[in-house]
C-alpha cells in the first residue's frame, strides 16, 4: 500500500499569526545563549503583573465546590448578570443577549461565523489584531481592510471605510483601544462609524478587551452606548484587564433592536450550544472581577504609563523612528525608515536579542514600515531593550 501525503485545506494557507511566528526565530537565537528581551507577547503574567487575589480565590473556591462539570452554553447566571451591570455602567442599556466564551477570541469567531457566508466580507481595521485575518481565511471570506490614519492619531479613516463598503459587506470591526497602536477612537469618529453601519445595515463588532486600561485619566466611550438602533456586539474578558489570559474567559454583549437582530442572535446561540460551554469554574471569577476590588487597575495603569513614557522619551531621539503616543492597552506601533520591517525585526533579534513584531504582521498602508512593541516588561528591561534598538537601528541604516 502506497500512502499519499495528507493535503491540508486551502483555507489554512493564509492563516498567519506574526506575534507567535516570530518566536520561532527568537527561540533559535536564545539557544545560542544570547540574553533575550521579549517585547512581543501581550501576556502580562510573564512580567511583573499578577492576577488579582479575588479572581484566583473565586476560581479555586468553585473548583473545591465541585463546579467542574459542564456550564450552561451561554454562561452561569452570576457571570451574565455581572457582565450586564458592567455594560450598563458603560451606557449599553439595550442589551439583547450576553454569552461567556473561551476567551474573547472564541466569541469573536462565533459571531463572525454566524454572520458571514463564504465570499462575503467584513471591514477589518488595519493595522489590527491578526486573529481577524485568521478567521477571515478560515471562513473563506474576501479581505476588506480599512486603514487607520497615523497622521490623525491612528483614528479610523472614515472616508476609506465608506469607500470599502460593497454589496457583500456585512460587518465592521472596531478594536478600541487598538492593538497594535494603543490608540483610542474618539466619540466623533464612533458616531460616524455608527452612521455608516446604520446606512448599510452592518453589524458593529466592537472589540473592547482593553477597555479598563486607559491612560492619562481619559475614559473610553463604548460605541454600543451611542445609539440604541445600532446592531452591535461588544467583547471583553478577564485576560487583559484582570491579568488572567490563561483562564480563557471572554464574553460578548449583543445590543440593538430585537426585530433586526433576533435571527442573528439565535444563530449565535446555535453555535454556542454546539460547542457545549466555556470553562466552568473560571466563570465564577467574573462577578468578583467586575464588582470586587479593582485596585490592581490603578497600579497597572501607573506602571504602563511610566513605561510608555520611557519608550516615548527614548524613541523620539532616534531619527527615522516616529511614534504616535499610545492612549491605552500596552502596545506601541512605531514607524521606521527601512525598506522591509520583517527583515529589520529579524536582524534585530539575531544581533541584540530584542524581540519585536514586524508591522506587516498586523497590516499597514502599502509602502509604510512599522514594528509593534509590548510595554508590559519592567522598566529596566524596556530601557535596555530601547538602547539596543537605538544602537542597532543606526548600524542597520549604515549598511
Amino acid at each position: 500500500m502506497t500512502l499519499r501525503k495528507i493535503i491540508p485545506a486551502e483555507k489554512t494557507i493564509n492563516v498567519k499569526y506574526a506575534i507567535r511566528d516570530i518566536v520561532i526565530l527568537a527561540n533559535e537565537v536564545a539557544k545560542s545563549g544570547k540574553k533575550m528581551y521579549y517585547l512581543n507577547i501581550g501576556d502580562p503574567n510573564i512580567y511583573d503583573h499578577e492576577t488579582p487575589k479575588t479572581v484566583v480565590d473565586a476560581t479555586c473556591d468553585a473548583i473545591r465546590n465541585n463546579q467542574n462539570g459542564y456550564a450552561p452554553s451561554t454562561g452561569i447566571k452570576s457571570a451574565l448578570d455581572a457582565i450586564a451591570r458592567d455594560a450598563e455602567k458603560k451606557g449599553i442599556n439595550n442589551i439583547l443577549d450576553i454569552f461567556v466564551t473561551t476567551g474573547a477570541s472564541e466569541a469573536i469567531e462565533i459571531c463572525l461565523t454566524a454572520l458571514l457566508n463564504r465570499g462575503e466580507n467584513f471591514l477589518m481595521p488595519t493595522p489590527g489584531y491578526p486573529l481577524y485575518t485568521a478567521i477571515q481565511s478560515k471562513l473563506e471570506l474576501e479581505p476588506n481592510p480599512y486603514y487607520l490614519d497615523e497622521s490623525n492619531g491612528w483614528q479610523p479613516d472614515i472616508e476609506d471605510i465608506r469607500s470599502k463598503i460593497n454589496s457583500k459587506t456585512r460587518a465592521i470591526v472596531l478594536i478600541n483601544p487598538n492593538n497594535p497602536t494603543g490608540s483610542i477612537s474618539k466619540k466623533e469618529t464612533l458616531l460616524k462609524i455608527i452612521d455608516l453601519a446604520l446606512e448599510h445595515n452592518l453589524v458593529i463588532i466592537a472589540d473592547e478587551i482593553y477597555d479598563k486600561l486607559i491612560f492619562d485619566n481619559q475614559e473610553l466611550t463604548s460605541i454600543a452606548a451611542l445609539n440604541k438602533d445600532a446592531s452591535c456586539i461588544t467583547f471583553s474578558g478577564l485576560s487583559k484587564n484582570f491579568i488572567a489570559p490563561g483562564f480563557r474567559i471572554g464574553w460578548g454583549v449583543v445590543s440593538g433592536r430585537q426585530d433586526i437582530m433576533g435571527d442573528y442572535v439565535e444563530a449565535i446561540n446555535k453555535l454556542l450550544r454546539a460547542r457545549v460551554s466555556a470553562n466552568h469554574p473560571e466563570q465564577y471569577a467574573i462577578q468578583p472581577a467586575l464588582e470586587g476590588d479593582q485596585s490592581h487597575l490603578k497600579t497597572m495603569i501607573q506602571k504602563l504609563e511610566q513605561r510608555r513614557d520611557i519608550m516615548m522619551k527614548t524613541l523620539e531621539k532616534i531619527e527615522g523612528i516616529k511614534l504616535v503616543k499610545p492612549e491605552g492597552a500596552f502596545y506601541a506601533f512605531p514607524s521606521i525608515d527601512v525598506e522591509d520591517d520583517s527583515h529589520f525585526c529579524s536582524e534585530l533579534i539575531k544581533n541584540t536579542g530584542v524581540v519585536v513584531v514586524p508591522g506587516s504582521g498586523f497590516g499597514q498602508k502599502p509602502g509604510s514600515q512599522h514594528f509593534r512593541i509590548v510595554t508590559l516588561p519592567q522598566e529596566e528591561v524596556l530601557t535596555k531593550a530601547f538602547e539596543y534598538i537605538a544602537e542597532f537601528y543606526q548600524s542597520y541604516k549604515r549598511k
